[in-house]
């Protein structure tokens, strides 16, 4: 009985203890579930909070990356505020005054020089061609051929020859892609760029259509020997470089008056002036289109019908051609031969005269005299 006893006692404390170890194995894993279950509530509560950050981050982002590369045209200022800003023409006036100016300046400059060494330039083609006599002849001589070529071309001819060239040279690097946006921002005018004075003149060398230059230098080539037998190289020279800008200032004033600020380019302007200065000086000079040469018409005649047409086409609106420029380099034309050359190319002396005393007082001017 004694023995029974002591093993009841035994199973009792026995199952005592397993129910205990029972009971804390369920605290335990009711306390693990529940902290299973607050755990996985917070991940669901941030996943959403990540993901919406997320959401919110990746639009700003691209947002700012598109704005950096300026692709985005939200980004950049409204066109009517900055079309309407008449201030910002104040510096392109201030240069279109200097630089025709200075063009005209160094055009006169360049004529003294030209004159004074006209008998030394006399002398060395004499000498020239004495030693071209006694010199064996080469056969072939590609040299040779180029000076022959250049020799039997006009004044006028060889005097544009450089400005084709600059034009071709710059339409050449229209087709480098890593010259893009330098060609942009320096070569197109318009009145909205942060560069407003360096393209009045650069954009006059400046084109992109193959027709569109083809066009302007077969002009600029067939008006080109009378041109400048009207004007002489140098004053043409400075009247072409002061069109150029004096063209781009008018198409300034126009898009700024009426709020479109597309950019231009080309030698359209400059080259009007020159149209507009031939016809003027000879009314009644037969001219003819390249393509129906059986139709003839007065020089004057045309310059009419040119001026209505950009007069109409700035009235009206017409997108296709900068009637602004072509307009403003035609209306400067016809008042350089009228007025431009005795107010201007006729008043060079007191320049020339200063050019003069500074050219005789420098070393090896062989004046010699004392201020």
């Amino acid at each position: 009985m004694a023995w029974r006893g002591c093993f009841l006692c035994f199973r009792n404390a026995y199952i005592n203890t397993l129910s205990t170890r029972i009971e804390r194995g369920r605290a335990a894993f009711l306390t693990q579930q529940r902290r299973g279950f607050r755990r996985a509530s917070k991940k669901t509560e941030t996943k959403p909070v990540e993901a919406e950050d997320a959401g919110r981050r990746q639009p700003v982002s691209s947002d700012t990356a598109v704005q950096k590369k300026g692709l985005a045209p939200h980004s950049e200022p409204p066109a009517p505020a900055a079309a309407r800003s008449f201030t910002r023409l104040f510096k392109p006036m201030v240069f279109t005054l200097g630089f025709t100016g200075c063009s005209f300046a160094t055009a006169a400059i360049w004529q003294y020089e030209s004159l004074k060494s006209r008998v030394q330039s006399y002398f060395n083609e004499v000498r020239a061609d004495w030693l071209e006599r006694i010199r064996p002849q080469k056969q072939g001589d590609i040299r040779k051929q180029v000076n022959q070529w250049w020799n039997s071309l006009s004044e006028g001819q060889r005097t544009v020859t450089g400005i084709i060239a600059a034009n071709a040279l710059v339409f050449c690097l229209w087709r480098v892609p890593s010259m893009q946006r330098t060609m942009m921002k320096y070569f197109t005018s318009s009145p909205a760029s942060k560069a407003v004075c360096a393209p009045m003149i650069l954009s006059t060398f400046s084109h992109y259509s193959l027709f569109h230059m083809a066009a302007n230098m077969y002009v600029l080539w067939s008006f080109s020997s009378s041109v400048v037998s009207l004007l002489g190289r140098e004053q043409f020279m400075a009247v072409y470089l002061s069109a150029g800008v004096i063209s781009t200032f008018v198409s300034y004033v126009c898009k700024t008056a009426m709020g479109r600020l597309g950019p231009s380019l080309g030698a359209s302007g400059a080259i009007m002036t020159v149209l507009a200065a031939v016809c003027t000086k000879m009314p009644e000079a037969k001219l003819a289109i390249i393509f129906l040469p059986m139709f003839t018409f007065t020089a004057g005649s045309a310059l009419k019908a040119i001026v209505a047409m950009d007069t109409a086409g700035l009235i009206l609106g017409w997108r296709f051609f900068d009637h602004a420029a072509h307009l403003g380099g035609a209306l400067f034309g016809i008042w350089y031969v009228f007025y431009g050359h005795e107010l201007i190319w006729k008043n060079r002396e007191p320049l020339v005269k200063i050019w003069h005393e500074m050219r005789t007082r420098g070393p090896g001017g062989g004046g010699g005299a004392s201020p």
